[in-house]
């Protein structure tokens, strides 16, 4: 039962977040083999200001091992 999370900054519309989410979903199935039924996909946006505090620092720094694709900056 795959779970995406995408956490990004304002701005994005609703059009252009249920196109990213189907992409995710088409790329899961692709990938994993899953079912597009097993899928759910979240997009949450969290402001610049917030960034740091809320997905910076709780999320990527102590995961960094983990990251398969690490970000090219550091906070």
């Amino acid at each position: 039962m795959p779970h995406v999370i995408v956490k990004c900054w304002p701005g994005q519309t609703e059009e252009q977040k249920q196109q990213l989410a189907d992409a995710i979903t088409r790329d899961v199935m692709k990938f994993l083999g899953s079912g597009a039924g097993s899928i759910s996909v979240a997009i949450e946006d969290v402001e610049s200001a917030d960034w740091k505090a809320q997905v910076y620092d709780p999320e990527i720094k102590p995961r960094l091992a983990k990251l398969y694709k690490k970000p090219g900056y550091e906070m």
